[in-house]
């Protein structure tokens, strides 16, 4: 197979790219990895044909200029045509902006979209995957931060979402919420019940109003802003471990030690260790 790919170092929990690739597919090749992503990943069809289905989507058949996403958590199938085997590149990302964004537009509800060759957002995503070829560099990587958030607009406003929308006030809320625990989650005290009492909201609706919008609860998200920010003090500073659990509101190592090895597989140690074993390869 004529293919590539790519992996690249994460830089941010809010929006962040994992890796990029390339495929030209022998006929009726279909992915034998796990069906069930933890991450969202991007397919653009460059030539031939496939099939694709997700859970509760009838399966569909794409072409040259159509595009399809394996969402977050969603068990998927895809498989090249045994005649005109499809030729991909794919891009995948993750991070709570990303959720919000793909939300906007009609990719993430319908989970495909035909010819968009011909659309700005085509373009942007385009010149995305040409720029992630590149080596990083302080310029680059500003380039394709630049070019990830060109995309996004150009996904959400040709191809916005048409499904009912959440009301005014359940956004406005969700937005609170989220400034609310970005602003505070390095405080110990931060917690879903003070959340709860901070906005005069019960613990159920608020779980509802997180997990509608972002597919997670509450919880969920204060535990995921505190580990991403503890994954870049281990990686990029010499902290001690204790030193890292009080700058993302744990009172003790042992706790924060517990909830990082629950989330990431592996202990603060031994992911620093891994770490740094990554940055001198």
């Amino acid at each position: 197979m004529d293919s590539h790919y790519k992996s690249l170092a994460e830089t941010s929990f809010e929006s962040n790219i994992l890796f990029v690739g390339q495929d030209s597919c022998p006929p009726n090749y279909f992915y034998r990895g796990n069906n069930v992503r933890d991450n969202y990943v991007i397919h653009y069809i460059l030539s031939g044909k496939g099939t694709f289905s997700s859970a509760n989507r009838p399966a569909v058949t794409l072409t040259e200029g159509d595009i399809f996403l394996l969402p977050k958590g969603v068990p998927c199938f895809y498989q090249a045509d045994g005649v005109e085997p499809w030729k991909y590149f794919w891009i995948g990302l993750s991070g709570i902006k990303i959720e919000s964004m793909l939300a906007g537009s009609a990719l993430l509800d319908k989970r495909y979209l035909r010819q968009v060759q011909h659309s700005q957002f085509f373009q942007e995503l385009s010149a995305l995957f040409t720029a992630l070829q590149k080596q990083s560099s302080l310029a680059n990587d500003i380039h394709v931060a630049a070019l990830t958030y060109q995309m996004f607009y150009q996904l959400v406003t040709e191809f916005p979402n048409r499904a009912p929308k959440t009301g005014h006030k359940s956004r406005d809320q969700l937005q609170l919420a989220t400034y609310y625990l970005q602003k505070n989650y390095q405080r110990p005290s931060c917690s879903v019940t003070d959340l709860c009492h901070h906005l005069n909201l019960s613990r159920s609706y608020l779980y509802t109003l997180f997990k509608r919008q972002l597919n997670m609860s509450a919880q969920d998200y204060l535990t995921h802003l505190r580990m991403e920010q503890a994954g870049q003090l281990l990686q990029a500073s010499n902290q001690s471990v204790q030193a890292v659990a009080h700058q993302v509101g744990y009172r003790d190592e042992f706790t924060f030690s517990k909830a990082f090895k629950r989330y990431s597989g592996f202990s603060p140690t031994v992911y620093r260790r891994h770490q740094i074993k990554n940055d001198q390869r």
